[in-house]
């Protein structure tokens, strides 16, 4: 906060309480801006009500009962009158767990930002001009909000097809899940891309029968190829059916269920049908023509490394921009933002330096320059992957699935990329994403002591299999 005796607070406007939304308001309002959040929902928006927490709640559930399913490779038995008991998710209870556990996150990002100084306002916020928002509440009341600057974090939501209308019981899209009340027993999956993938693993670790529709030749058609086939390897082993080369044209209730139509005109038959195509910004009816702000073809608002749109005074974070669908990336762009605003150290977003982690039973985490980018001829670079069934660790804890992979720059040794499949991969990928963002050489990590044994030391024996003679 700034103490200097000219300093005058500027009026900072934050259009949405999500992750690029809330972190902009709270680091705003700590360099002594005053900060008005408007949102139509709860603090934390989709990411932390209907999106993220809830479904990597539901996940964690279904992962441990996976784990839980295979102890007996461990030597663990369950005895119960000798007959082995029968594990059984009570989505009722999981639900309202997930649900409860949202909503705590979301009073705990309310209380922080109120206690930060924040002025929250629950409503719906269209833009005047740059540098007016009319506010119209859920009582029904309207009142005009002045700024000097705004940003907007207005997210996206779920896309439809108009074959394929979610209703909320049968036909689903990912934040109608939580209003289901027994197990879904045959649940087809539309869309194999992060979200269907996720979800795919989670009610399968759950006990439903799954079917995940995908379109392309491969689950995860934009990761890393080594761990979409891992992925694919454990989907079969578990029972997973997966239909690649499928498109869905059309899903439609029946008296028991649901049909989904396929491009070829074969017909996929379940209890439950999920829609995972994708997500469409919130854009549309915010008054941004009113205020100069730019949209891309997508209708994604339009936006320079430091959070810019076209419109003076104005900025965007999050999904709303079409940079990377990631809460982390959102409230980075938030972050950077209000930097920019108030004239703090700043520094543009750099996407090779982003970690990203899919919550599938393996997780996929993966952070920097792809083997894909190596294959361009974008990077030239040296790869070593490990697999994790060669890891103590791992085979302590029976972990069979997955691998660690290091991406050097040929000749000096840098790291610039990495991938982890694994149990945990999303906290294994940390000391690769840093060793990236901090131009580490590989003889770095190899030096760096690791817990003997941990799935960690994987990381540093590629590290060491990457060493360069110089």
């Amino acid at each position: 906060m700034s103490t200097h005796p000219d300093f005058t607070a500027p009026r900072i406007v934050v259009l949405g309480g999500g992750p690029g939304g809330y972190e902009a308001a709270a680091v705003a309002a700590s360099l002594g801006a005053k900060v008005t959040v408007i949102e139509r929902k709860g603090l934390g928006g989709s990411a932390v009500l209907t999106d993220v927490v809830p479904s990597k709640t539901l996940i964690a559930v279904g992962d441990l009962m996976g784990r839980v399913s295979e102890a007996h490779s461990l030597g663990i038995r369950f005895d119960a009158d000798n007959d082995a008991p029968t594990m059984v998710a009570d989505l009722e209870h999981i639900d309202a767990r997930v649900m409860e556990l949202a909503q705590e996150q979301s009073d705990d990002i309310r209380h922080s930002l109120e206690e930060g100084g924040v002025k929250i306002m629950i409503g719906e916020g269209v833009l005047q001009d740059g540098r007016t928002v009319k506010v119209t509440t859920k009582s029904g009341s309207v009142r005009t909000v002045d700024a000097d600057a705004i940003i907007l974090a207005v997210g996206a939501h779920p896309r439809e097809l108009p074959s394929a209308k979610p209703d909320g019981e049968r036909i689903l899209n990912w934040t109608q899940l939580y209003s289901l009340t027994t197990l879904p027993e045959e649940l087809i999956v539309v869309g194999s891309g992060v979200t269907g993938a996720e979800f795919a693993s989670a009610y399968n670790g759950l006990g439903s029968k799954v079917t995940l529709i995908s379109s392309r030749d491969q689950v995860l058609p934009g990761e890393d190829s080594d761990a979409a086939d891992v992925l694919e390897e454990v989907f079969e082993r578990r029972g997973v059916r997966v239909l690649s080369r499928s498109r869905a044209e059309k899903v439609e209730r029946t008296e028991e269920g649901v049909v989904v139509t396929l491009g070829d005109g074969s017909k996929v038959t379940g209890s439950h049908c999920l829609m995972c195509v994708g997500s469409i910004p919130n854009t549309q009816g915010i008054g941004l023509e009113n205020a100069g702000v730019a949209l891309n073809d997508a209708g994604h608002i339009k936006v320079d490394g430091v959070s810019r749109t076209t419109a003076p005074n104005i900025y965007a974070a999050g999904d709303c921009t079409g940079v990377f669908a990631l809460a982390s990336v959102a409230a980075m762009q938030g972050r950077i933002a209000v930097a920019h605003i108030m004239g703090d150290g700043v520094k543009p977003l750099k996407l090779n330096e982003v970690a990203s982690n899919i919550f599938t039973s393996p997780e996929i985490a993966s952070v920097g320059v792809s083997e894909k980018d190596l294959a361009t001829g974008r990077y030239q670079g040296d790869v070593v992957m490990l697999p994790l069934k060669s890891n103590p660790r791992a085979k302590m804890r029976n972990s069979k699935d997955g691998f660690v992979k290091i991406i050097s720059r040929k000749g000096s040794g840098t790291v610039i990329g990495g991938v982890v499949v694994g149990p945990n991969a999303s906290e294994l990928i940390f000391p690769i994403a840093l060793a990236v963002t901090k131009k580490l050489h590989v003889d770095d990590i190899a030096a760096t002591f690791t817990v003997f044994p941990s799935l960690t030391g994987s990381i540093g024996e590629a590290a060491r299999r990457l060493h360069v003679h110089m």
